[in-house]
């Protein structure tokens, strides 16, 4: 399933309810032959590299304060915030902090805070690969059951390359520990309980290679390979091997959630603004997928290394960003561990990452030998975001000019107010055919959307039957286009994000279940998977999911046997007789989970 550009509408009520955010939407796909660019840039001299850009090794302080006023949101004594790190021709130019690192004890954000990083942790799990590569102990086309023969042979072989790039099938391990009843940030979640639910697992989300899918588990695998090939603890071996050479001397990965980490900052979240701030903090022993903590002076070091390395060698770092493929020969924009892309016209390099209340990003732009890195310790930032911010300051003369605004973004103020009639034919129910259920209602003669959940937002046309989300940070970059019906084809709409592909709804209208319909859904269900049980119960003429550690979901029907709810698609399946037997889940980065009707 692709990323919808609804997600982040739904991102504080996660499928499994384990909120993370492991990467944010690329902002376009490569443009020309990005790598063979970057292998060329790699071949170059320094003095080549020396962008226009910074003659100096600061900038100079009006660009500087351009940039504070990025941050200026975060810049309070009484609020989380970031650190940022820019970095250019192999300094850093630009260091600043912003915000609070410790709200209970007044400590601030500075350039020396460590941070928690997420997913930006998965290009260092990747470099050590790649390194083990380069010692003759392993190959990327290994198969994984070599080094862990405990995990399920699927009936298929998947590569150590098919995890780096995301393309094994496996099923997410954030996914299964939610649907396990596991609580992200509240139950300690170590690399056996990983190991555990994982290799209890009957089958894979496709064949391996098939498809791209975003999956922690293959990284998580990549770093229990490291530690069993090197015969060192993954953190050994990323400080002997990466960390302590480079001097990144405030990094390292955090394997035992009670150490105490000097000048690391507390995570944060917000029910909505001027609310309190409460403390949202990672709560396991787990790394390879995550669990990197850092600062931005350190990410410098890193950052360099790709320019001129000091660990590894030209060859390696080329192979950190080699694009994945798939079976077909269709190139990814996923890489080892990083996201290879463009922005406003030049090449990019990035990651992001977001755990609990952390967020981060870094950026490179590799022929500018330019970057910025924003590390966050508050759930409502965006890095990427503010990293392309930075960028577009520093790089202004580098970057392609900013399209000037189109009739379709300045039409709202002429378009006439939609009649009665045009807002009831827009009103309705659609589904994409997976796991988001959109609904749209009038109310006081608004246009509301909600999607799988009782989270009402205003949609806001800017051209004739094209909207906005209102009152959300990203609602001007989504585009929901209702199509009317015509004789051979319902009624739909399309949704897009910030100029990207279109996703298609259709619109659905269910009929009341019947109470002997209800019935026969009603029951507990298991899997061979996972331990819970899964209650489906009747409640004012709706089926409603309980299970461990989750609220009650109310299930939407969308066609006959397929519900959606907060966990994702449900379709259940019928004995030859005609009754429900069990049903089938799709829960984004889960799919085929199955679960069977206990016989009362």
């Amino acid at each position: 399933m692709s990323l919808c550009i609804l997600q982040p509408l739904r991102a504080r009520s996660h499928l499994v309810r384990i909120v993370r955010i492991d990467f944010y939407p690329i902002h376009s796909s490569p443009e020309g032959p990005i790598m063979q660019r970057l292998s060329t840039l790699l071949a170059l001299p320094a003095f080549v590299l020396a962008s226009a850009v910074a003659q100096s090794q600061t900038l100079a302080p009006e660009t500087t304060s351009q940039i504070d006023k990025i941050f200026a949101q975060y810049d309070h004594t009484d609020s989380p915030g970031c650190a940022l790190g820019v970095y250019q021709d192999g300094h850093i130019v630009y260091q600043h902090g912003y915000g609070m690192a410790n709200l209970n004890d007044d400590v601030t954000i500075t350039p020396e805070t460590v941070f928690h990083v997420a997913s930006m942790s998965k290009q260092f799990t990747a470099f050590s690969i790649l390194l083990l590569q380069q010692q003759g102990k392993l190959s990327l086309d290994d198969d994984v059951h070599k080094y862990i023969p405990e995990l399920p042979a699927f009936g298929q072989r998947i590569t150590l390359r098919e995890m780096m790039h995301h393309t094994s099938g496996l099923r997410d391990q954030w996914s299964l520990l939610g649907l396990a009843g596991w609580r992200y940030s509240q139950d300690l979640i170590t690399d056996g309980d990983v190991l555990s639910v994982v290799t209890r697992q009957k089958d894979l989300n496709y064949k391996p290679g098939e498809k791209f899918l975003y999956s922690n588990t293959g990284f998580t695998l990549l770093a229990v390979i490291v530690s069993r090939v090197s015969g060192m603890s993954f953190r050994e071996f990323t400080t002997k091997n990466i960390f302590a050479p480079l001097g990144m001397t405030h990094t390292h990965f955090r394997d035992d959630h009670e150490e105490i980490i000097k000048h690391d900052a507390l995570g944060y979240e917000q029910d909505g603004p001027g609310k309190p701030f409460r403390m949202n903090l990672t709560n396991f022993d787990t790394a390879g997928a995550t669990s990197l903590h850092t600062t931005v002076e350190d990410l410098q070091l890193w950052d360099e290394n790709f320019y001129h390395p000091r660990v590894g060698n030209a060859e390696l770092i080329q192979q950190m960003v080699e694009r994945g493929k798939l079976n077909s020969g269709e190139l990814q924009d996923y890489a080892s561990g990083l996201s290879i892309g463009t922005y406003r016209g030049l090449p990019t390099v990035d990651h992001s990452g977001g755990d609990a209340g952390y967020r981060s990003d870094m950026t490179r732009f590799p022929e500018q030998h330019f970057s910025a890195s924003a590390l966050c310790n508050f759930a409502d930032t965006n890095p990427s975001d503010l990293v392309r911010k930075v960028a577009d300051i520093v790089l202004a003369k580098e970057l392609k000019p900013v399209p000037p605004k189109s009739a379709k973004d300045t039409a709202n103020a002429a378009l006439p107010p939609l009649t009665a009639q045009q807002k009831q034919a827009i009103a309705g129910n659609y589904w994409d055919g997976e796991d988001q259920f959109a609904k749209v209602i009038i109310k006081d003669g608004k246009l509301l959307l909600d999607v799988n959940r009782d989270d009402w937002h205003e949609l806001v046309q800017f051209a004739p039957s094209h909207f906005h989300v209102a009152d959300e940070p990203w609602g001007n970059q989504i585009d929901l286009h209702f199509i009317a019906a015509e004789a051979a084809r319902p009624r739909s709409m399309e949704q897009s994000f910030d100029g990207g592909k279109s996703a298609p709804f259709q619109s659905v209208n269910p009929a009341p279940l019947t109470a002997a319909e209800i019935a026969d859904y009603a029951g507990d269900y298991t899997s061979e998977e996972i331990d819970p049980v899964y209650r489906m119960a009747a409640q004012n003429g709706q089926i409603v999911l309980t299970r461990l550690k989750s609220g009650p979901d109310a299930l939407r029907p969308a066609i006959p046997d397929v519900f959606v709810g907060d966990i994702g698609k449900i379709r259940f399946t019928r004995d030859p007789a005609g009754h429900v037997s069990g049903f089938i889940l799709d829960a984004g980065r889960i799919q085929n989970f199955r679960f069977t009707k206990k016989k009362s």
